[in-house]
């Protein structure tokens, strides 16, 4: 049975509009109920991801095979819902995070119209793209021997990067929560090997579900979206934009920057 095209398209389509009204309900609640605060946004990203999968799952009925289906739906609800409740949490009662607040507090003329254009619209079609191996992962159907190897791995990089990032999340609060450590670095448990271990883990969840694409060579495409979620946790609005804010405002930053890995786990350097 050859890959169905015409339905993954019109798929595409479809999550398309379900990104921009989670997004768009996230401006919404961020200009109505937050005073214009944006962080929020970062709450919806987890979410949005969870709504495309679920989309996914019941257009892609008849289209692909059930059982890959679901297991590719659960798997992203639970790294979406899981990283929207943290966040949530981590953002309550705290002030906005510096990024937005930035950005809210430049904007030349109407703030809202500022926000979507510099916020929530890049966000959103990022998100889109990062969402290719979760949309095509669903449809096709395949027999064999490969689909039964990629699926394995990919369930098996999809575990470490869950446990990575769950653990090395509850580790962060654990640490910040003890007021003696404010100014303090955390460099233990998965600190110790990796200086960010929710991101390592946020990549490795992602390489994971664009393997469970690859039973189909249409798989392939999905690469994108791991490769794009890797670059910007990396480089983009990830590591980097987060070391240089730390760098200055916390002295033994740098030393713990000379010992420990950058992202891939590795044993610290003596």
């Amino acid at each position: 049975m050859g890959y169905p095209w015409d339905a993954l398209a019109t798929n595409l389509w479809i999550t398309a509009i379900v990104v921009v009204v989670v997004f768009g309900l996230a401006l919404a609640v961020a200009v109505g109920l937050r005073g214009g605060r944006h962080d929020g946004v970062d709450v919806a990203w987890g979410l949005v991801h969870a709504a495309v999968a679920v989309t996914t799952l019941i257009a892609s009925a008849g289209h692909g095979d059930d059982w890959r289906r679901w297991l590719i739906t659960v798997l992203t609800c639970m790294w979406g819902l899981r990283l929207a409740g943290y966040l949530a949490l981590r953002n309550h009662g705290v002030p906005e995070d510096r990024r937005y607040a930035a950005i809210r507090q430049s904007a030349p003329g109407n703030p809202t119209a500022y926000a979507l254009r510099k916020i929530y619209v890049p966000q959103a079609v990022i998100a889109w793209i990062v969402s290719l191996p979760v949309q095509l992962g669903q449809y096709g159907f395949a027999t064999g021997v490969w689909p039964v190897v990629v699926t394995v791995l990919g369930v098996l990089g999809w575990l470490v990067g869950f446990v990575f990032e769950t653990v090395g999340d509850a580790q962060l609060v654990r640490f910040r929560a003890d007021p003696a450590n404010r100014d303090e670095v955390l460099d233990t448990g998965l600190w110790r090997y990796t200086r960010h271990p929710n991101y390592f883990g946020d990549a490795a969840v992602w390489w994971g579900l664009a393997l469970l694409a690859l039973h189909h060579f249409a798989g392939l495409i999905g690469l994108l979206g791991a490769a794009l979620m890797t670059w910007l946790l990396i480089k983009g609005t990830g590591a980097a934009l987060l070391e240089r804010r730390i760098r200055d405002r916390r002295p033994g930053y740098a030393e713990y920057v000379r010992r420990t890995s950058g992202f891939f786990p590795m044993p610290p350097r003596k």
